[in-house]
């Protein structure tokens, strides 16, 4: 039977009444047929279909998913979603829709993957089915894709594939895009809860994505750091400055994180700012308490103390922190303000933490919930630092809309900061609280007017007769809590207030509350002798009563029978005996045993042991007075503004507060190491800023603008160090490192002035002549290796080349460099890889310069740049040059082939030249040189090593060492180096191409200059800036290149089209967007020389 089919539009319309709605689902039942246009009436139980089955359920829904049209998909998909927004249950569809996580629509698949992440960890199996679509997913060209793709297999929660899992946080953890990196940083966690033995390698991928720089990452790899590994603080030291730098510009969740994080840290890097001030307090409170003599004994102690102790000097990166949280306490994200003041709090000096008051009391105009948290943490506050919050008195002030539980902690904190200057006012509002009908928060009020009076002398007997006012409150439960209170402030000074404790006895027959009765009767018990002829009658009382009291009442009455046994025999002993009579035979077991115990005690018998002598001494001994103290005393432990304080119990999961260190631990373990001969001084540092072109240390590019200097002895203006932009950001950073250069020798001083006068002189040649130093040379020298002199005499000889060489945009060539000294690496003869249909397309080129003709076959057209490795300044005499040979590494063929040539321009012989600790990035791998055991003095060597990039521009880090001396140096590659050329058809590459749309394809419009124009200019420049093959091509004007990327083999294709005039436009398309973006850059970079 086919199924009728209904327009799209007729989905929405109205539901009818009920009784209409019955036929259709009635019809469905027996065996009719359900349109798309009637979805799903009698299905939702409020529209009437109870009665219907409900194996009928979404069927509309289902048949919309396999459906071929992606509109009704989509349609299908936006209703899922909303369903499960709304709390419905739709995992019966998950066999339906987890069919169509392989469509082809982005918007389909986006919202697909969503449904899996909330249902894959309930439908495991139908998941594990689907893994091969989940992996396929982790290669999408789409970053959502690729992250909702990874979030779906890490909510998978079955142990068989947690390889699986961990391969993809690797892949994830090196994407090129953020997004996808915060979305492996989630993961991390996961898969640890899942299998704690993958701790070691989830530690590397934390390790990796700590030192990441994005603030998209930051949060979400502190997080996962906390979770997995919180104990190895030393992943924090070198990413400790970064950090404290992105805050700011990180999201508000992330920033909760990393403060709370870095407040650990502080505790255990950093010396208390408050150490000197504890130690004087210290002293302070011993000389308050102690004795004349025990002063004279400590004074010399606290003295030789004081004196060990250095004169506190602030930690620059302790400094910074405080520097760079501050301006956080402006957030608007309560969660935000509050981890800054519990840092401020545990963290800074205490002349620094009043800033934290305005922000806390701002945030008391918030939801109560909020109110809640941040009163409990100012509870805390104001105990320790009572000053801080004192201008804000009036904040704290009830409200009567105010829920109950916000009344009583800012009752909490008017208590905290009551002292005798603002005692007056708390009072007076007090007395206002007390007229509530909030009886909680009234109750609350009298035990915070009995710690008034505790604390402050001289309102005590103000409060007490306040509170004997209170005794005649009509409500019962005002006058429990008063009874309460006052008996505690009695205790201080009996003697004086007889009155009152008489006055209190006759409200024995009113007051019912089983506390405050048992309060009264044990303040007749204890002071007895103060009323000698009311107790026995209020024990005559409370006999007739005491088998309908409470059991807490029961208790008192009994004590209150021992104690007028032993004071006043004669008119109690038969009470007594009557009342441990009644307490023999009593419910509760506590009484019972009570009453056995006193008899024993109090009553002499022959069994009666020697205890009965003390009777007297155990029930009427001196008893302290009761400390009133506010319930947040000793909350402090805890890390304010965590779930522990506020529950006042370790929670799980909760990091305890380090205690501060007593000597401060190295602060060079936060230094990023920066080798020495990297480093360039702050008067070169200040040039470049204003030499170089924007993007010069961002991405590698740097202009034509940048040429070397003739002198061999001069100091290049271009040498940066790579790993300087990312270790200097914070302020202190670069203090320091200004500090260290000062320090460096006078030859480094007369050289920089040389380079100066040279530049002066040579600039205009310099840039006619050096319009050949490209983006890729640029930033190798930036970053490779000789930050200190990388003017090479190479290029100083180029610049006083014949005119005729200069005539074209012609790249160095390594045939015209076999007079200098040292010598260059020896020419690469033609690849075997360049295919015979290239040659014959290239064979009808007009050559301008007939010394490129026999170069042509190479792949680099005789243009293989050299780059300088090792200055002879810097090497002591040797000298070490490189450059890309494109050519396959023999050993691993996803390794980049390097040739480098080493010369030793000493005297002596250079022994054992090696690499040594080589340190790569995550996932790049060094395939070292063979050692070479001795060089004569001004030999040259030349040798091959391989290196894996992973695909990155990042550099490579490695040591240099002879037999006496190690350099630093580090190869970073030129984004066209990380390619091989490939060669294929133009339909292939058509083909190709179709696949690679969207985000992987970048388009850049490019405006030629005159002299290159040609086609033969056109494809050098272009080949020279990448490893590229040419592909043939039908027009005339169009140029076709593609290469694949050494590691991964990713399709990289080039479309240069021209257009009329000088217009030119440039499409690169990859599957690696950053590849793509950086490449379409060079090649605009070496077109428009």
């Amino acid at each position: 039977m086919t199924l009728p089919s209904a327009p799209a539009p007729s989905r929405r319309i109205p539901p009818r009444p009920a009784a209409m709605a019955a036929s259709p689902a009635y019809g469905e039942e027996k065996g009719g047929s359900s349109s798309l246009g009637e979805p799903e009436y009698g299905h939702d139980p409020a529209s009437g279909g109870i009665f219907s089955s409900d194996y009928k359920r979404h069927d509309d829904l289902k048949e919309m998913l396999d459906s071929n049209k992606d509109s009704l998909k989509l349609e299908a998909m936006k209703r899922i979603v909303a369903m499960i927004a709304r709390g419905k249950n739709a995992s019966d569809l998950f066999p339906a829709v987890v069919k169509n996580v392989a469509c082809k629509n982005i918007e389909v698949k986006k919202l697909v993957y969503v449904y899996l992440v909330r249902y894959a960890e309930e439908q495991q199996d139908l998941a594990l089915l689907s893994i091969s679509t989940f992996q396929r997913g982790l290669k999408d060209p789409n970053q959502l894709i690729r992250a909702s793709a990874l979030r779906v297999l890490s909510s998978i929660r079955v142990p068989i594939i947690v390889p699986i899992m961990m391969l993809a946080i690797k892949e994830a953890a090196s994407d090129m895009s953020p997004y996808v990196r915060k979305t492996a940083a989630h993961a991390i966690p996961k898969l640890y809860s899942l299998d704690s033995d993958q701790k070691d390698q989830l530690i590397e991928v934390i390790e990796k994505l700590l030192a990441d720089k994005t603030t998209l990452v930051a949060g979400s790899v502190v997080m996962a750091f906390e979770e997995v590994c919180p104990e190895r603080i030393d992943l924090i030291h070198k990413n400790y400055r970064k950090l404290c730098n992105l805050l700011i510009d990180v999201e508000e969740w992330g920033q909760v994180v990393i403060i709370n994080m870095l407040t650990r840290y502080a505790r255990t890097q950093f010396l208390s700012p408050n150490q000197n001030e504890s130690l004087l307090e210290e002293s302070a409170e011993k000389a308050f308490y102690g004795s004349e003599e025990e002063d004279a004994k400590d004074a010399k102690a606290e003295a030789a103390s004081l004196a060990k102790r250095k004169p506190y000097v602030m930690d620059p990166d302790h400094r910074l922190l405080l520097r760079n949280t501050k301006p956080l306490l402006q957030s608007r994200n309560a969660a935000v303000v509050m981890a800054v003041a519990q840092l401020y709090f545990h963290l800074a000096p205490k002349a620094e933490v009043g800033v934290i008051a305005k922000a806390l009391v701002r945030l008391l105009r918030s939801h109560s919930e909020v109110q809640y948290v941040v009163l409990q943490n100012v509870a805390t506050m104001s105990i320790k630092r009572r000053g801080m919050f004192e201008p804000y008195l009036k904040s704290f002030y009830i409200r009567s809309t105010d829920p109950t539980q916000i009344k009583i902690l800012k009752l909490e904190v008017l208590t905290n900061l009551a002292n005798e200057t603002n005692i007056s006012t708390i009072l007076r509002e007090f007395q206002t609280y007390i007229r509530s009908m909030d009886k909680d928060f009234v109750a609350a009020t009298i035990q915070a007017i009995g710690r008034c009076a505790t604390n402050i002398g001289k309102v005590r007997d103000t409060c007490l007769n306040g509170l004997v006012q209170l005794l005649s409150n009509r409500d019962e439960l005002v006058v429990a809590e008063s009874v309460v209170v006052i008996k505690k402030l009695l205790q201080m000074q009996p003697a004086q207030h007889s009155e009152i404790i008489k006055h209190m006895a006759k409200l024995t027959d009113n007051i019912q509350v089983p506390m405050a009765r048992a309060s009264i009767l044990w303040l007749i018990g204890e002071y007895c002798e103060h009323v000698p002829k009311i107790a026995p009658d209020v024990l005559r009382k409370m006999a007739k009563s005491f088998t309908n009291e409470e059991d807490i009442v029961k208790l008192q009455v009994i004590n209150l029978a021992a104690k007028l046994y032993l004071t006043n025999s004669k008119q109690s002993k038969l009470l007594t005996q009557y009342v441990l009579n009644l307490a023999k035979y009593d419910q509760n077991y506590d009484i019972r045993d009570r009453a056995r115990f006193i008899r024993q005690l109090i009553v002499p018998t022959e069994k009666s042991g020697a205890l009965n002598k003390y009777a007297k001494k155990l029930f009427l001994a001196q008893k302290p007075a009761p400390i009133l103290e506010s319930s947040f005393k000793d909350r402090d432990h805890f890390q304010l503004g965590s779930l522990s304080h506020l529950l006042n119990a370790k929670a799980v999961g909760y990091q305890e507060l380090p205690d501060w260190p007593d000597e401060a631990p190295d602060p060079s373990v936060r230094n990023v190491e920066v080798p020495e001969w990297t480093k360039c001084t702050s008067r070169e540092k200040r040039k470049e800023k204003v030499e170089k072109p924007f993007y010069s240390d961002s991405e590698g590019e740097s202009g034509p603008t940048e040429s070397a200097d003739s002198e061999p002895e001069s100091v290049s203006e271009e040498s940066g160090s790579s790993s300087s932009s990312s270790s200097s950001s914070s302020g202190s950073e670069e203090e320091e490192d200004e500090d260290e250069e000062e320090g460096s020798g006078d030859e480094e001083e007369e050289e920089e002035e040389g380079a100066k006068k040279a530049k002066k002189k040579k600039a205009p040649q310099g840039r006619k002549g050096h319009a050949e130093t490209s983006s890729e040379e640029a930033s190798a020298s930036e970053s490779s290796s000789s930050g200190s002199d990388s003017g090479s005499e190479t290029e100083a000889k180029q610049r006083k080349a014949p005119p005729s060489s200069r005539a074209g945009p012609k790249e160095i060539s390594l045939l015209d460099l076999d007079d200098f000294t040292p010598p260059p690496p020896q020419p690469i003869p033609s690849s075997s890889i360049v295919s015979t249909s290239l040659v014959t397309d290239l064979e009808g080129l007009t050559l301008t310069d007939t010394s490129l003709a026999p170069a042509l076959l190479s792949p680099a057209f005789g243009a293989v740049r050299t780059y300088e490795l090792l200055h002879r300044m810097a090497g002591e005499g040797l000298s070490v040059e490189y450059c890309f040979s494109r050519r396959p590494f023999p050993g691993d063929p996803h390794m980049v082939a390097v040739q480098i040539q080493i010369s030793n321009n000493t005297d002596a012989e250079v022994k054992s030249l090696r690499v040594s600790e080589p340190k790569p990035l995550s996932g790049m791998r060094i395939q070292e040189f063979p050692e070479i055991e001795r060089l004569a003095p001004g030999d040259t060597a030349s040798v091959v090593m391989g290196i894996d990039f992973c695909d990155s521009t990042q550099a490579a880090n490695f040591q240099l060492c002879t037999h006496t001396r190690h350099f630093y140096v580090s190869i970073q590659p030129p984004v066209g180096e990380l390619m091989a050329p490939v060669f294929m058809s133009e339909n292939e590459f058509k083909k190709e191409q179709g696949k690679l749309t969207g985000m992987s394809e970048i388009t850049e419009k490019v405006t030629l200059p005159e002299k290159c124009r040609s086609d033969h200019a056109i494809v050098q420049q272009v080949t020279s800036a990448a490893n590229v093959g040419r592909v043939p091509c039908g027009a005339d004007n169009e140029y076709r290149f593609a290469a694949k990327t050494v590691t991964s083999g990713s399709l990289v294709l080039i479309t240069l089209e021209r257009r009329e005039g000088a217009a030119a436009q440039l499409t690169v398309n990859s599957e690696k967007m950053v590849i793509g973006t950086m490449l379409v850059k060079d090649i605009v970079q070496a077109l428009a020389q």
